[in-house]
């Protein structure tokens, strides 16, 4: 049950934070008030990694923001760790 929490938990987030960063970008080919930096960070430090990940890509958008073009892979891996030894750790204590 808390798995599959979990794992809509993550597909919703990482929507979110996708088309944030899409948002984002319209905003600024407009002129219009921006998404603060911060916050875009913070969704995919909340889990929204992959979303934002893609967002970059898909939209063409913060790719040359070094916090952003090496920041959000490195979040991204550090999610993948911790979620990796979570699960590793409870199939030691489990099995």
């Amino acid at each position: 049950m808390m798995i599959k929490i979990f794992l809509i938990y993550l597909l919703a987030i990482n929507g979110i934070t996708f088309f944030t960063y899409g948002i984002d970008k319209w905003k600024a080919k407009r002129s219009k008030w921006r998404i603060p930096e911060s916050t875009l960070l913070v969704v995919a430090v909340i889990g929204g990694s992959v979303g934002a990940w893609l967002g970059m890509k898909v939209w063409h958008h913060k790719t040359m923001h070094k916090k952003f073009k090496y920041g959000v892979p490195a979040i991204f891996f550090i999610q993948v760790a911790i979620v990796g030894y979570v699960i590793f750790k409870g199939w030691i204590q489990g099995g």
